[in-house]
């Protein structure tokens, strides 16, 4: 089990004691689980649709910039997300959109970095999540009963994590910037940050990276 990190933490990523190689961020969550009221059950009302949380990470330079956006959709540059599963360079990739995610039981996504073999010119990466279409489903983090962000080694080692407490400021919120990895001197850091946002879509958040 790797270090547990409160809000705003950082820890370094030791090239000596850790394979970063290749490393996986893990990101997870699980549900509040909604109670039906008696008449519900008669008339067979279900809970809300089920969340669909979705990981991205900002690939960004040393100045704190996308560098490229690649074309309309966003395909082919820096931002990773379900419609760009694999950056151009192949070192950074998504482990694909988990529609049904939310048992709390295992990652439910992951983004995939090969550290050591970014090139200089990228300096930091920030790894977020959001529910979509959380403001038209009433959906938000206030409703997460838990989640988490984790950084996991080439072999398997669990290096740190963060567990994102229940706190009444995350309701309304549909956009968590969970945490992040950047360069410091020649090695890495990763922190824990835990920044949510009311909106549901990252593109305002992009907006704020963007040369």
């Amino acid at each position: 089990m790797g270090i547990n990190l409160i809000k705003g933490q950082t820890i370094d990523l030791r090239k000596d004691a850790n394979d970063l190689d290749r490393i996986v961020i893990g990101l997870g969550w699980k549900i509040r689980e909604k109670k039906n009221g008696f008449f519900d059950g008669l008339l067979g009302k279900k809970d809300d649709a089920e969340f669909d949380l979705d990981a991205i990470a900002f690939i960004l330079n040393g100045d704190g910039k996308v560098g490229t956006l690649g074309n309309e959709k966003l395909e082919n540059g820096d931002v990773i997300f379900f419609n760009n599963r694999r950056h151009p360079s192949g070192l950074v990739y998504h482990s694909g959109d988990n529609r049904v995610g939310g048992s709390g039981d295992q990652d439910d996504e992951q983004i995939v970095v090969r550290l050591n073999a970014l090139p200089p010119v990228y300096s930091r990466i920030l790894f977020l999540v959001s529910i979509y279409k959380g403001i038209e489903k009433k959906q938000h983090f206030g409703q997460v009963a838990s989640a988490y962000i984790r950084a996991v080694d080439g072999k398997g080692k669990e290096m740190a994590r963060y567990q994102l407490n229940q706190d009444p400021a995350y309701g309304g919120k549909c956009l968590m910037v969970f945490g992040e990895v950047y360069r410091r001197d020649s090695g890495w850091k990763f922190r824990a940050l835990g920044d949510a946002h009311a909106t549901d879509s990252f593109i305002p958040l992009l907006k704020q990276h963007l040369a």
